[in-house]
């Protein structure tokens, strides 16, 4: 599948289209669940870390390593781009991603649905889940000092 390809299926629209932001924003907080938040938000890099990260890693590694050494590959680039800004180390996105890598585990293991659920609901919960994961790493930082 093209970028463009899938990027309209995530997005129900091309590239470029003025409702572009809205239903990515729709989609990914309205998603199901906190896995299907991930295939819908920003579909661009997702598309590049699914055919670069994820897919060649889940060749050799068990889908659940995968997926959370994906995580961890995009907290990583994210990190970067912050410390080249900063001029000083900082593995926070690292960190954060790795929690909410871990997070997508676990909830696509339990297989929860919120489909039944009003869209409020469903963004509620994928957002309290980010928060989570956010506020585990600064606690986390704080005790072992990642930046």
């Amino acid at each position: 599948m093209k970028l463009s390809e899938y990027v309209a299926k995530r997005n129900g629209v091309p590239i470029g289209h003025p409702k572009s932001l809205r239903n990515n924003l729709q989609r990914s907080l309205g998603a199901k669940n906190f896995s299907a938040f991930w295939n819908f938000w920003n579909p661009i890099f997702g598309y590049y870390l699914g055919t670069k990260i994820f897919k060649p890693l889940k060749k050799i590694l068990p889908d659940a390593l995968a997926l959370v050494l994906t995580f961890i590959f995009c907290g990583f680039v994210h990190d970067l781009v912050t410390t080249l800004l900063r001029g000083k180390l900082s593995l926070f996105f690292s960190v954060w991603f790795f929690l909410m890598g871990v997070s997508v585990a676990i909830t696509k293991y339990i297989n929860y649905d919120l489909s039944k659920k009003v869209w409020i609901f469903r963004a509620v919960t994928n957002v309290l889940i980010i928060g989570f994961c956010a506020l585990l790493t600064i606690w986390l930082n704080s005790i072992l000092k990642f930046y």
